[in-house]
Formats: C-alpha cells, sequence, structure tokens
C-alpha cells in the first residue's frame, strides 16, 4: 500500500471526494482516506503522479509520503513521525486570538450598546450609519483572518463537491450580505429623514452573527485538532522509541553511527541502560532486557548467546555483543509501525454508512438552507428573519461529527492495542474481531507450551527414582526426539550423572536401546518395551491413566528388568484455561484442533476448557474445518505455525500468537506479540469496545443532526416560539466534533483485561458446548469439507460405542482409585519395602509404590478402604502418616 499525505480536507465529505476522484484512476485497486490523519493509502499500480494529479483535480493536495523504490530505512520512521506532528493548532490558535481580539470590540458596539447601553464615543452616539460601517468594517477583518473557510470552501463548490466549509462560508456570506443591505438600506431611510426606518434596519444587523460563526467554528477546530492529536499519540511514542543511533564494531573498533548505516550482519554492541538499536541476535554476553515498549510486558526477559533482541528493547544489566539480522524498516518496531499507520489508514465497514451520507449530506443541507428561506418568505415572515433561519440551518449542521465518529475510535483503539502488545494489521480486522462467534484454537504452541516436559516420574518395584532418571537420561542423550529433549532437560535441572552409551540404537515410533557398562538399556512405548520385559498389570494400569490425561508414558528397562515410566507432555499454558473461559463467558464457542490422537486430544481439551476438540486433523485439513466451521458463524483462527497459515488465511479473522513463524504472522489479521492466549479475549474485547464507541459516536452525530436542522429551520417556531441564533447554531456546530473526539479518546481508559463485564449468557449452553464430541482422525490428506465431521450429527452406532466406552473407563477408574499417604520416618529401602508390604497385605490395595525420597506411597486399590485403617497399618510399623488423599 502506497500512503499519501492530502492536505485542503476540512470534512467527511472532502475525504469521500478525495476517495472518488482517486478511484477512478486507472490502475487504482482500492483507496483509503483517512480525515483523522489526512493521509491516504493506495493499492494498485497507479503512476504517484496520476494520483497526485487526480487529488489536484478534486480541489486538494497530495504528497507521496515515500518514493516508489527508495531505500527502507528507520529514517523513515522520523518523517512519519514529522508528518504526525500537530500543526494544525498552533495555526487556529493564532487565528482565533486574532478574531477574539476583534470580534470582543465588534460585540461591545453591537450587543453591549445596544442591548445594555454600554458607554461608546461621543462621535458613534446616535449616528447609527457609523456604527453600522464600524461593525462591517470588523467583520471584514475577521472574515480575511478566517479565510481559509472562504478559500476552501468555495472552491469546493465550483468542483461540485460542497463540504463542511463550505456551510460555514455560505452561511457567514449571507449573514454578512444581509447586514450590508441593511446599512445600505439604512443610509436611504436617513437621507428621507425617516428615523424609525433607521431603527428598524439597525435591527436586521448581523454583522456580529457572520464574524461570531467563523471565531466559534474555528474555535471548534482548535478543540478538535487538539483531541485528534491525542488519538496518534499512540503512534508518535513507538516511533520516538526508534534508536537514532548505534555503536557497531568496525576494524575491531567501536564506532558511534546514525542507525541508517546499520547492515544487516554488522557486529554491534549494546551497554547496560542502552536500547538496542536493531534487531540481532546475540553472540556474546547475557542480560535481562525489557521488552515492555514492544509487547507490554514489564517483567524483563534473561536473554543469552544465541537468543534474539529487538530494536527499542532496553538491555538493563550486562553487556551484549549481537549481529544485525534486521535493520531499517525490517525490524519488529518499524513493522508494528507500519502495522498501526496501515490501521489508521484503513477504513472499518462500518465507516462506509458515515461515508455515504457524508457524500450527499453538504448539498443536502444547502438544499434545505434555501427550502427554508423561500418558506418563511411564503409564510409571511420578515426577510431578516427567512435569512436567520436559513443561515442557522448552514452553520448547525455537521459533516465532520459524520466523518470522525469512526476513525477517531478506530485510531485510539488500535493505538490502545499497540500499548497491550496486540497489533490489528488493518481497521477491518479491528472490527471483524469483535463479531466473532467462534474461535477455533490451534493446540500445540497455542494452548499449550509447544515444548514436551517431564510430569510424572513413576519407578518399578524396588527401584529408586534418581536411578530411573540416571539410566533414561543416558539412553536419551544421543537421541534427537523431542521427548528425549525433555527427559535430558529434567536431568540437567537435577544435576544428573549423565554417562557415555555406546551401539546406541534408534528404532523410529518404538524406542532407543544401547549399552551402558556391559548392560542393555531400552526405552520407549509400551509395545517396544513389553516384547522385551515383563510389564506387570499396575504400570500398565498406570500408563493408560497417564495417556488418558495427554501425557506420554516412557517405559524404561535394564537388562530384561523395568526400571520404571517416565511421563513428558507438552503441557498446556497457565493462562490457557482462563483465557478459553474468559471466551465463553463472552457467548464464543471455543474449539480446538490437534493432529493428536483422540485420547490425548480430549484430555488437553478437557484441561483448557474448551467446548469440542477436532483430533486427528492433518496439517493441509485445518483449512476444510475452519471452512466448515464457517458455515455455523464468523470464525477466528488462532495459530503459530506454518501448517497454520491457510487456516489463518480461510478464518474470517486470522490471529497469529507472536512468537510463531513470520509465515503465520504474515498470513494473520492480528499479531499477539506477548505470545499469550489471554490477550485472545483481550482483542475481541477491545474491538467489542472500539464497536460500541463508533456506534456512539455515530448516533450522537446522526442525533446532533436530526434535532439540530429541523430546530435551526424554525419547525418548532409555530408550535412553540423556538427559534435559533445562528450564533448558537455555530457554537453547536463547534462542540458536535469535539465531543465525537472526546468520547473516543474514553477507549484510552478501557481495561482491555478486565473480564468483569465479559457478557455470560450464553445461550443454551448445554447445545452449544460440544466439549465430549472429538472428531475422528483424517483418512488421507485430500479430504474434502465433507470429511472433516464437526460432530453435529452423531450416528445411534456411534453413541453406542461412546456409552460402551465410558462405562469401560467408568470401571477402569473404579478398579484403579489412587490414594497418595505422605509418610513420616521412612530412611531406606529396607523401608520402603517394609511400608509396602504391610499396605499391600491389606485386601483392597491392588499395588502400593512407596518412595522414602518423597516420603510417599501411592496406593492402587480395587475398593473403598477407610482412611484410618490405611494410617493404622503403617503406624503399626513405627512411622508416621501426615496425610492421605
Amino acid at each position: 500500500m502506497e500512503q499519501y499525505t492530502v492536505t485542503g480536507m476540512s470534512c467527511a465529505a472532502c475525504s469521500t471526494r478525495v476517495e472518488k476522484a482517486v478511484s477512478k484512476v486507472a490502475g487504482v485497486k482500492s483507496c483509503s482516506v483517512s480525515l483523522l490523519t489526512n493521509t491516504m493509502g493506495v493499492e494498485g499500480t497507479a503512476p504517484t503522479a496520476e494520483i497526485i494529479r487526480a487529488v489536484e483535480e478534486a480541489g486538494y493536495g497530495a504528497a507521496a509520503k515515500r518514493a516508489h523504490g527508495t531505500e527502507k530505512t528507520t529514517a523513515s520512521s522520523g518523517m512519519e513521525e514529522d508528518a504526525l506532528k500537530d500543526r494544525e493548532t498552533p495555526v487556529l490558535k493564532q487565528r482565533l486570538f486574532a478574531s477574539l481580539g476583534f470580534l470582543l470590540v465588534l460585540m461591545y458596539f453591537s450587543m453591549g450598546h445596544m442591548m445594555w447601553d454600554w458607554p461608546i464615543p461621543a462621535f458613534f452616539v446616535d449616528n447609527h450609519v457609523a456604527m453600522g460601517l464600524l461593525q462591517m468594517l470588523l467583520t471584514i477583518v475577521v472574515m480575511v483572518i478566517n479565510q481559509k473557510f472562504f478559500i476552501g470552501g468555495y472552491k469546493s463548490l465550483l468542483h461540485r463537491a460542497p463540504n463542511m466549509d463550505t456551510l460555514v462560508a455560505l452561511g457567514s456570506t449571507a449573514a454578512f450580505a444581509y447586514s450590508t443591505y441593511a446599512l445600505f438600506a439604512m443610509t436611504g431611510a436617513q437621507v428621507r429623514g425617516d428615523m424609525n426606518a433607521v431603527m428598524d434596519y439597525m435591527h436586521d444587523f448581523y454583522f456580529e452573527s457572520a464574524a461570531m460563526i467563523l471565531t466559534l467554528i474555528t474555535i471548534g477546530k482548535m478543540l478538535e485538532a487538539r483531541s485528534k492529536g491525542k488519538t496518534t499519540d499512540a503512534l508518535k511514542s513507538l516511533m520516538k522509541l526508534a534508536p537514532k543511533t548505534a555503536t557497531v564494531i568496525l576494524a575491531d573498533t567501536e564506532v558511534e553511527v546514525d542507525i541508517a548505516q546499520v547492515h544487516k550482519g554488522d557486529i554491534f554492541v549494546v551497554r547496560p541502560g542502552e536500547n538496542i538499536p536493531v534487531d540481532g541476535v546475540i553472540v556474546e554476553g547475557s542480560s535481562a532486557v525489557n521488552e515492555s515498549a514492544l509487547t507490554g510486558e514489564s517483567i524483563p526477559v534473561d536473554k543469552g548467546e544465541g537468543d534474539t533482541v529487538s530494536a527499542a528493547t532496553l538491555n538493563q544489566s550486562g553487556f551484549l555483543r549481537c549481529e544485525a539480522t534486521r535493520v531499517g524498516e525490517d525490524t519488529t518496531l518499524s513493522q508494528i509501525i507500519q502495522m498501526v499507520s496501515d490501521a489508521a489508514s484503513t477504513k472499518a465497514p462500518i465507516a462506509k454508512i458515515a461515508d455515504k451520507v457524508s457524500g450527499v449530506f453538504v448539498p443536502a443541507v444547502i438544499a434545505v438552507a434555501v427550502i427554508t428561506f423561500i418558506a418563511w418568505m411564503i409564510a409571511g415572515q420578515t426577510l431578516g428573519f427567512a435569512v436567520a433561519r436559513a443561515i442557522s440551518v448552514l452553520v448547525i449542521s455537521c459533516p465532520c461529527a459524520l466523518g470522525l465518529a469512526t476513525p477517531v475510535a478506530i485510531m485510539v483503539g488500535n493505538g490502545m492495542g499497540a500499548k497491550n502488545g496486540i497489533m490489528f494489521k488493518t481497521a477491518v480486522s479491528l472490527e471483524a474481531a469483535g463479531k466473532v462467534e467462534i474461535v477455533a484454537l490451534d493446540k500445540t504452541g497455542t494452548i499449550t507450551s509447544g515444548e514436551p516436559k517431564v510430569t510424572d516420574i513413576i519407578p518399578a518395584d524396588g527401584i529408586r527414582q534418581d536411578t530411573l532418571l540416571y539410566y533414561a537420561n543416558a539412553l536419551e542423550q544421543r537421541s534427537e526426539h523431542p521427548l528425549a529433549g525433555a527427559v535430558i532437560e529434567y536431568a540437567r535441572k537435577k544435576k544428573v550423572e549423565t554417562p557415555v552409551v555406546r551401539d546406541f540404537m534408534a528404532l523410529p515410533g518404538n524406542g532407543l536401546s544401547a549399552v551402558l557398562s556391559h548392560e542393555k538399556l531400552i526405552g520407549g512405548n509400551y509395545s517396544f518395551v513389553s516384547e522385551k520385559v515383563r510389564i506387570p498389570e499396575v504400570v500398565k494400569i498406570k500408563a493408560e491413566l497417564l495417556a488418558e490425561s495427554g501425557k506420554t508414558p516412557l517405559f524404561f528397562a535394564k537388562e530384561r528388568k523395568l526400571l520404571g515410566i517416565i511421563a513428558v507432555a507438552d503441557v498446556i499454558k497457565e493462562d490457557s484455561p482462563q483465557a478459553v473461559k474468559e471466551l465463553r463467558d463472552m457467548g464464543i464457542r471455543v474449539v480446538m484442533l490437534t493432529g493428536d490422537n483422540e485420547r490425548t486430544a480430549k484430555a488437553i481439551g478437557e484441561q483448557a476448557g474448551v467446548d469440542e476438540v477436532i483430533a486427528g486433523v492433518l496439517p493441509d485439513g485445518k483449512e476444510s474445518v475452519i471452512r466448515s466451521l464457517k458455515e455455523q458463524g464468523r470464525v477466528a483462527m488462532v495459530g503459530d505455525g506454518i501448517n497454520d497459515a491457510p487456516a489463518l488465511t480461510r478464518a474470517d479473522i486470522g490471529i497469529a500468537i507472536g512468537a510463531g513463524t513470520d509465515i503465520a504472522i504474515d498470513a494473520a489479521d492480528v499479531v499477539l506479540m506477548k505470545s499469550k492466549l489471554s490477550d485472545v479475549p483481550a482483542a475481541i474485547r477491545l474491538s467489542r469496545a472500539t464497536l460500541k464507541n463508533i456506534h456512539e459516536n455515530l448516533f450522537w452525530a446522526f442525533f446532533y443532526n436530526i434535532i439540530g436542522i429541523p430546530l435551526a429551520a424554525g419547525v418548532w417556531f409555530p408550535l412553540f416560539g423556538w427559534e435559533l441564533n445562528p450564533m448558537f447554531g455555530a457554537a453547536a456546530m463547534s462542540l458536535s466534533s469535539f465531543c465525537v473526539v472526546t468520547n473516543a479518546l474514553r477507549l484510552n481508559l478501557f481495561n482491555i483485561h478486565d473480564a468483569s463485564r465479559d457478557r455470560k449468557n450464553r445461550k443454551d449452553e448445554e447445545n452449544v458446548s460440544q466439549g465430549d464430541n472429538v472428531s475422528q482422525e483424517q483418512s488421507t490428506p485430500h479430504d474434502t469439507d465433507e470429511s472433516v465431521p464437526i460432530n453435529n450429527d452423531i450416528s445411534e452406532e456411534t453413541k453406542q460405542n461412546k456409552e460402551e466406552k465410558e462405562k469401560k473407563t467408568e470401571k477402569a477408574e473404579e478398579k484403579t482409585m489412587e490414594k497418595t499417604m505422605k509418610i513420616e520416618g521412612m530412611m531406606c529401602e529396607h523401608c520402603e519395602a517394609r511400608v509396602k508390604k504391610c499396605l499391600e497385605a491389606l485386601p483392597q490395595v491392588e499395588t502400593a509404590v512407596v518412595s522414602h525420597t518423597a516420603g510417599t506411597a501411592v496406593l492402587t486399590l480395587s475398593g473403598e478402604i477407610a482412611d484410618e485403617e490405611l494410617k493404622k497399618a503403617v503406624e503399626a510399623q513405627d512411622y508416621k502418616v501426615s496425610s492421605v488423599e
């Protein structure tokens, strides 16, 4: 998208006119003009010169922000920041003070003397013509000071595209013209000696109205400009973060250079307290880096060799030596700035309502003013009354409020998102997020951490926990499997010794084997290990229970003797269950997609609390699932991997976890920089708040005009005697735009993580929730929409199978009830054997796994037994039981 700065626009009618003119240029695919930032985004192949010419022919000015083909550098961030600088307010402030000075003198002579008999110089006493001439001259001065309204307004009228300036110019001109007519008529009456007529004409002066209209509109414009400036604060703050210099290593010497001179591959250094200049990889050193500028996360992140760092983040402690990987506009900061800027330059679909109205609003208001004037003249009212009503209609009508209703809210909402690490790429995505009805979550890396971790260590009878871990660590050292990495990492943290094995052999899909000190070690899944070693039924049951809970049991054995089980799982993120709960409380159906088997997927889904689990989905099948879900409502897809990209694109809105792949981020509409699932409901919550704010703005903009125009036209005068002075009409017009912008600024106070106001009235939740429905594994990579069951219809046979399976599961659970006893006083393996023997002597205890190091006894029960009976049996052996769970 090519960006342009547009000058001369004053209201929504202007932006609509520019859009129409540019859209007609050959090669332009789309055009979006932002009245808020005075910018224009154009997509297509049209030459820049042609686009600028089209804008100029429409009566406005335009300039390309960055010419085609120019090198991308972070210097452009400075130019963008300069482009957003508030230049309007200082100019409007000067115009206002100058206008007020002359207006106060004018008001003193007109209203002050005429209404309250304030003293004036003797020359003007009873010299009504001189009073009229003075008022006319003062009004002319105010009109010259505010000539921009007349130049812009009449220029737009000549281009047959009247705007707000046109309404102001026509209103002020009409008041001045009628007053001038009254002044000349007064001179004729004075020559005739008709003093009564002179006094009557004196009351027909509207010079103060002509000047007051311009001054009040200028006040409104200044307030509006200041408020508009605040809406871009988030974007300007991001731009200010861009570092200006960097310390790079040139010929073994540290040299400070301009940021634009840093190239990919350069080595740069960052000392404690300095900002990191460009994106890079740490090649030497370690530190705590504060990344709150980009992610909103206040807790510093520990970084070491091989870790990535981003531009504008703060190095808090250590000395870092880094290699530049992304420079200029390729840095994360620059991409964030571009995203926020693009979102401001695009238009949300809801803005089309205001655009359509604005296109015909000003011509319609002019027509209403003319009809008002004619109607009152036909009704027999005076010329002065009819003119006053027509002027009031012109100056109270406000297309600006309509034009600003949407973009100011979009800008503030997008800025709020950026502050909290939630990046909406376009205004369309900001609006669409709030309308989501179904959220599809990828499991690995989104709901879960994406990194397997050791969750359980269960030694076999007579084997110590550290012994099991010792041999497992030795065997897994040579393996490259992710599950092996989890075991190795856990052993490293426990500081377990790492012996060297020989004759290592990996059997894909089964397990591993190796020799350690002439003893053969094996490890792997149940089917592989059970062929070599006898596995007790109780251990098998424990493994099945682990698998039911979404964990992968790894069996280990030495010389045909079982050592035990180490369970590994991709554990769910801490915030995942709460994030899913918040989504469901918002009335959103949550679906989890995964390629895992049905059993593991269901376990993870239950832990996360999702409504529905779709398991066995092949990478290219996710897009088909999303397509099917879209038939049931608006869908948001949340993912982080390359295989999520098609689904992210297919969904109504794609949400990428920031730590995911570049491909996933490019395919998404929203990027969560913190990589937290809790930011998904936060993004939806922010979108809904922004939409609500837009609806409020549009309501008041329409309501204001619907109420104000009839009042100004004098519709209620025959019934209630209500008539609106043109000056009050101008004041109302000025405040309407200011109020719309101020209302949008309230979004800055919105807490996007506050779930207390989420609606919790899920309709027929039992019918919507399908947490127990799990799709069958996909048969081939060629599955179509129809072959991806979403489990809306379940056959009788499937139901029966499901019921039978549940009964079996219940029986298994009854058979394998577990209790854990906390026992004090066990000192050695002899103690373990003694406790084990006494417990297994009880008829309800099938097995007892006792550990003196952990001080526990894990019991597998075949029936109910009182805690006191268990306690009594152990304490009879001179040990103390602290608890039974």
